[in-house]
Parts: C-alpha cells; structure tokens; sequence
C-alpha cells in the first residue's frame, strides 16, 4: 500500500520532467486556401426532398448551386471543408472515389457539408442524365477541382470564430411545451497575415426548405443567399456549414421568402466577422474519423414495405436505400480540432439539434462546429427523448438507424475531441 501511494506520488513529476530547457522551434503558422466551383446539374431529373413531389423531373434553375471549398494546414497537415448547395452529400460510393482521387493531395480531414437545400438534385441515382455520363460523376470531378484550386491559393493565414444567437430557427418536431432549440450562430473567418479575409464559413441549424416543394426549379434556398451577399461585400468565398437541423426549420422574416432571411443572416455574419480578431495561439492540427454500424428499424427486403415506399418517394430512389441497408444502417463522423480550442465534428445523417446541445456543453471548448449532411446521409437522427416523442423525423419512415445512434455517434465524437487534447490517460 505505501509503495502504492509513492507511485501516485511520483509519477506526476516524472512525466512532468523536460529533456531538455532549450528553446523549441516555433510550430508553422497556418496556411488557407479557398475556391468555389458552380455545381448546378441539368434539368429533366427527380429534385431531391419533398416526398410530395416524387419524381417530378426539375423544370429550370432559379439561382445557380455552388461548392465552396476551404482548405487548411498545419504543419503538412490538411483539412478541406466544402459547402455544398445540395440537400446531401455525396453518396459513400461517391464519396470514397473522391477520397481516392485526392490522395496524393494529401488531405487528412475531408468534410463534404451538404446545406440540406430542398431545390437540388437527386444524387442517389447515377443514370442521369445519362449512364455513360452521369451527374454525380461530373459532380466528382468538380469537388475534386474545387479542392485543389483552393489548394492552390495557400498562403500564411490565421483564422477566429465569433458566435451570436437569434429567434432565426424554430423546433418543428416537439410538441412538448418547452421545445429545445439550438439558436446559435457562429461564422468563421480566416485572413491573411495582413489581415485581407481569404474566406468565411457560416455555420447554423434550421432547413433550407422556404421555397415551396411546387417550385421545379433548382435553388440553394436562404444559405445561397447569404453566401452572395458575404461574398459581394467581402470579396471572399463563404460557405454555409449545416448544423444539426433535424427538428430545426428556418424563421425567415418574410414567409415564403428566403432571401429576406438570407439578407438578415449575411448582416449578422458582416457585423461578427467585423468584431472577431484572430488571439495568440499555440497552431496545431489533429483530425479522426470513426465508422459505424446500426440495426435497421425498417426491412426494405420485405415486398409490402419495399412497395409502400415507392409509392411515396419512387422506385429508383428506394432501390438504392434497400442495397445501401442491406448491411445495415453505415454513418461516419469526421473530427477535427484546430490549435485545441476549435472543434469541426460532421455527421454523415441529419441529426436532431439536441445532439449538437450536448456536444457543445460537454466538449469544454471555446467553439464547436456540429455538422449534419457531412460525408454521406443516412437519414434522421433523433434524440431517444425524440425517438420516444414519435412524429416525422422520428420513426422509422425516416429514422431508419436504431434508437440511440446519434447518441453512441456524439459520444464517440466527444472521446475523439478530447484524446485529441491529450485528457486522458496513456
């Protein structure tokens, strides 16, 4: 027992101990990079979102979809965050062949956020328009594109996150008297060594589904609008960084209208980007992914559900789910940490909002980023207190994964976040 106690009582101050009182060398300073690459499909396809519209092919465009893709490093290190002007990423085909064409990029962390915008294109089917020529293929290319000529623009940077909160979002899932919502809104800056802003990231929770399902026409909805007007003011790419908008729907100030609502977040990211100053800080980079799988709640193999489903949304679309789920329900999460204080955590599902309430609390770090529709979608992802509650975005219609996945995936995320910060023990 007492050789015990000396042990705890030594150790500290064994591992405390330094080899050496020579100065160390100075971490690099950051770099940045960042582009942007038009991604509007051609029109004629299923539009991606409104079950109600099933298979309507899109009629026209009415305002042009972007990717906008940021890349930063430390120490040889890479990340490239991409915002997307679609409601999901690419799918896990796609996505793996986008990794691979990137590897001699030597990209350690890839997020691929889609803005969840119900006015894009459908990319779970790869014969349009068509299979010698897919869109999705296109796509590929152009997100590989994007990615190196950001690349290309590298240069010594340094970055700040600012947040603000608003009555901009609503819960449209609880029926609960006190409906939980994740009303804060937190926009990333990163500028030059002179102080020039090379690019911005916007990141906030609530669907971009303000236009109405009846519009054929393609549209990145509010985060379209706000990008444009940041960019035009700023002369910089910004991108919209989806949170958890599982539960969450958009409040515009003008019903119908999501422009007005666009016009009044792009002041706000205006008004934090002006305020928020880069601080001293010691750079480091360190970046994880983690795959997952879950039980299905809902059999596509059974011929009654298969034709129950295709009925709703349409044969195509529910034939690439049933071999998608055939293994069993597959998200990911992607987790960076920059300079120990700044956290990315993507979601490759579209998680109810109380999911990123919990990581932001028990993180312990000055900002987090909790990103749904990243690197992949496996549809809702409630809270078990939303599971339980039941409606749309909540059972099993839609909320295939079991009850309780969004939890074991904040959690694991939560334990990456941490390890990171060296927090436990060898």
């Amino acid at each position: 027992m007492a050789r015990s106690l000396l042990l705890l009582a030594v150790l500290p101050a064994v591992f405390s101990l330094q080899p050496s009182t020579a100065q160390q060398p100075a971490p690099p300073p950051w770099k940045a990079g960042a582009a942007r690459i038009d991604i509007t499909p051609p029109t004629g396809f299923a539009m991606w979102g409104y079950g109600e519209r099933r298979d309507k092919a899109s009629e026209g465009v009415r305002d042009r979809l972007q990717a906008r893709a940021l890349v930063l490093e430390q120490a040889g290190k890479r990340i490239a965050i991409v915002g997307l002007d679609l409601g999901r990423p690419p799918t896990r085909e796609s996505f793996a062949r986008i990794e691979q064409s990137l590897r001699d990029d030597r990209i350690d962390g890839l997020f691929l956020v889609g803005s969840h915008t119900h006015h894009g294109p459908v990319l779970e089917v790869e014969t349009w328009p068509t299979k010698e020529k897919p869109y999705v293929r296109e796509l590929e290319t152009k997100l590989v594109q994007v990615i190196r000529d950001a690349l290309k623009e590298a240069r010594p940077a340094r970055w700040a996150v600012g947040s603000t909160r608003g009555p901009w979002n609503r819960n449209r899932h609880s029926k609960l008297a006190e409906k939980v919502v994740d009303d804060e809104f937190q926009v990333l800056r990163v500028e030059d060594l002179q102080g020039k802003p090379i690019a911005h990231a916007v990141h906030f929770a609530a669907h971009p589904t303000i236009l109405p399902a009846k519009l054929l026409q393609f549209s990145a909805d509010y985060p379209g609008s706000l990008c444009r007007i940041v960019e035009k003011e700023t002369s910089a790419p910004c991108r919209f960084l989806q949170g958890c908008a599982g539960d969450l729907s958009a409040r515009p100030p003008k019903s119908g209208d999501p422009e007005s609502l666009g016009e009044l977040l792009a002041a706000e990211t205006l008004k934090l980007t002006a305020t928020i100053e880069p601080g001293a800080t010691k750079p480091g980079l360190a970046v994880a992914t983690e795959s997952f799988r879950f039980a299905s709640r809902v059999d596509l193999k059974n011929p009654f559900l298969y034709e129950v489903y295709s009925r709703a949304f349409f044969p195509e679309l529910v034939a690439f789910y049933e071999r998608e789920y055939r293994e069993g329900i597959r998200p990911r999460i992607s987790v960076a940490l920059l300079d120990g204080k700044f956290g990315l955590v993507g979601l490759s599902g579209e998680p109810f909002c109380g999911h990123a309430l919990s990581l932001k609390r028990r993180a312990r770090l000055e900002n987090v980023f909790v990103m749904g529709y990243c690197n992949d979608y496996q549809q809702y992802l409630p809270t078990i207190e939303g599971a339980a509650e039941g409606g749309y975005g909540a059972d099993f219609v839609v909320a295939v994964a079991e009850v309780g996945a969004g939890e074991r995936m904040i959690d694991a995320a939560l334990l990456h976040l941490y390890r990171m910060r060296g927090k436990f023990d060898p």
